[in-house]
């Protein structure tokens, strides 16, 4: 049964945590744990798309993750229901990525549903069920200061490092995060699975999507291509020379952009089926040989219809000096540390998950943010998302500009 969002469900009780059950190992546990501390739990599946012309077989991802999501419900004795969220998501998710791919841009469509569904449509609904929190199976940690008149809401990587989860939920803010409960933050991602075995729950051995946090087993290439319109275009290679003898780049400013190409700047390699399949820093399905070391891409313009290449990790259009955050795409997850305009403050930055910290600087300004990285940093990619750490604490965010 598919409860459309909008209407209330149960009487008001206290202790009650809504949780997003995906079907998944992860999410099941966080259920379990939260029935063990004495909460009163009811399990929610988020159906967020279900045009089928994307499906790559007969298979249907949604239908058999909700039939997960459910047997885990049942095994644990608590209510479950599925919410219809596909209107809203396609709004606000799936047009706005394929806006941004078509202006050559990258976009992180598991941050932004973070952002728009599961921490807002999501929160709303379970508030709207009368819950005083909602829970996910994110591996991260929640953690609180302050007084009880002002709280303060950390979020904290989560205790295994090959799965912490805290940047895709960078944009989170401290009134979302307020009511937000991470049970498995601080597990191992072995124990969760063993808690679920000796749970006897049927997602126990349940392998990870490796899909789109909306479609599940198709992959983002696929779901791009039959999306957005194919269209053939030249695939140019800048020889590294070419930037080498650039002017230096001196002011923060200068540091923090990316290099624009021509055509005339380099030599034509082959043929391709649209920029907007590419991403910055891409290296696999170029499909062109014939060079010592990989090559990569360095730029793209959806104008053109041109690809630009790099030959080698050393390439100079590979690498940046910095990156920089239009001041209105600034999310302060921490407001009582927000930079005002001249403050410099040094960091630890991510900008793509499971990217290992680097150290930068972050400069305020007027216009916006420029992040100076220490060392330079490979495929920094407009429309992507950096995020600003102390140590295990997430404290920002921003879009690439």
């Amino acid at each position: 049964m598919v409860i459309k969002f909008g209407q209330t469900y149960f009487c008001p009780m206290k202790n009650r945590v809504v949780v997003g059950l995906s079907g998944g190992v992860d999410s099941s546990v966080a259920a379990l744990l939260l029935l063990e501390k004495g909460y009163e739990v009811v399990g929610v599946f988020m159906r967020n798309w279900h045009d089928e012309s994307v499906t790559i077989n007969n298979e249907c991802p949604w239908i058999d993750d909700s039939n997960d999501a459910m047997l885990v419900a049942e095994h644990l004795g608590i209510p479950f229901m599925v919410l219809d969220f596909s209107e809203q998501y396609k709004k606000r998710i799936v047009d706005y990525m394929f806006e941004e791919y078509e202006r050559g841009r990258t976009p992180n469509p598991d941050v932004l549903c973070n952002r728009e569904i599961k921490f807002d449509l999501f929160l709303h609904a379970a508030m709207e069920l009368k819950a005083d929190f909602v829970a996910t199976g994110h591996y991260c940690q929640k953690k609180t200061t302050g007084s009880e008149e002002k709280p303060i809401y950390h979020l904290i990587a989560g205790t295994d490092s090959g799965k912490d989860q805290s940047y895709f939920l960078c944009q989170l803010s401290q009134a979302q995060l307020s009511q937000a409960l991470f049970p498995i933050g601080h597990l191992q991602k072995s124990e969760v699975r063993q808690l679920a075995r000796n749970a006897g729950l049927t997602t126990a051995e349940k392998k990870d999507s490796q899909g789109l946090c909306f479609i599940g087993k198709v992959k983002l290439p696929v779901f791009l291509q039959q999306q957005l319109k194919s269209k053939e275009g030249n695939v140019v290679e800048i020889p590294s020379n070419h930037l080498m003898y650039a002017s230096p780049r001196v002011s923060v400013e200068e540091k923090c952009m990316g290099y624009t190409y021509q055509e005339a700047d380099g030599k034509v390699l082959g043929r391709h089926q649209g920029a907007h399949y590419y991403t910055i820093g891409q290296r696999k399905g170029l499909k062109i040989g014939g060079h010592i070391d990989p090559l990569f891409v360095i730029g793209t313009d959806t104008v053109t219809n041109t690809v630009y290449l790099g030959e080698g990790e050393g390439h100079p259009g590979l690498n940046r000096e910095g990156l920089f955050v239009a001041a209105a795409d600034i999310n302060w997850l921490r407001p009582d540390l927000v930079l005002t305009s001249g403050q410099n403050r040094k960091y630890q930055v991510r900008i793509r998950y499971r990217q290992k910290p680097v150290e930068a600087e972050l400069q305020m300004t007027d216009k916006g943010l420029y992040v100076l990285f220490d060392g330079l940093q490979r495929g920094v990619a407009p429309g992507q998302f950096v995020a600003w750490y102390e140590g295990d604490e997430l404290l920002g965010s921003g879009v690439i500009g």
